[in-house]
């Protein structure tokens, strides 16, 4: 399964996180419409890598790590040039901030109840904050280039960033709260079984 199409997209989905830093280096409008161009072809291949893996019955345990790795990979990515380059201006690093902080709070959690073969399944909630994320970075990486075409479009792609952020908030929340349930669960079980014996 190491060379199913949908681990293949996967792998071109990482390969792909370069040649969009990579575009921010390029002169002029070029770095805006290049970079759009990788993010946009990046999120195609997610929602196909899914699709073709539940259509075709190929879900693999590799596809399945790589794959929160690769979306996290592009979206860090792109805000991190982001700001950078000061299309995230410091009255927006914030979001971004909030945004990053979820996904490293929400994978180490992942990790954690794998370990203990629990799944937390995704809200609709989640699946239209990852939507209006995934739409806002896009905004943003045409920026002045797309402001040139379209007006408001750094704008927009910045409040639909903060859009992000605040249901990002909400959303972690939940994770987190459904997450923790099951971490003092684990604590006390284990306490139960180390603790001292009954003389009864």
């Amino acid at each position: 399964m190491l060379t199913s199409l949908p681990n293949l997209l996967t792998y071109a989905r990482i390969l792909m996180v370069p040649g969009l830093v990579g575009a921010f280096y390029l002169e002029g409008d070029a770095a805006n419409w290049t970079a759009l161009v990788l993010f946009v072809l990046a999120a195609i291949t997610d929602y196909f890598d899914g699709y073709f893996a539940r259509a075709w019955h190929q879900v693999s345990a590799l596809g399945r790590m790589l794959d929160p790795i690769a979306d996290k990979l592009l979206v860090s990515a792109a805000l991190f040039m982001l700001v950078a380059k000061g299309t995230i201006g410091w009255d927006s690093v914030l979001a971004a901030i909030v945004i990053l902080s979820r996904e490293i709070l929400v994978s180490g959690l992942r990790e954690f109840l794998a370990s203990v073969r629990v799944s937390v399944p995704v809200s609709q909630l989640a699946k239209w904050k990852t939507a209006i994320q995934m739409i806002a970075i896009g905004f943003l990486l045409a920026g002045p280039a797309g402001d040139k075409l379209v007006p408001y479009v750094t704008q927009t792609g910045t409040a639909l960033l903060w859009i992000a952020a605040l249901l990002t908030l909400y959303t972690g929340y939940d994770y987190l709260n459904a997450g923790l349930r099951h971490v003092i669960q684990e604590d006390e079980s284990a306490a139960g079984k180390t603790g001292p014996a009954s003389n009864g």
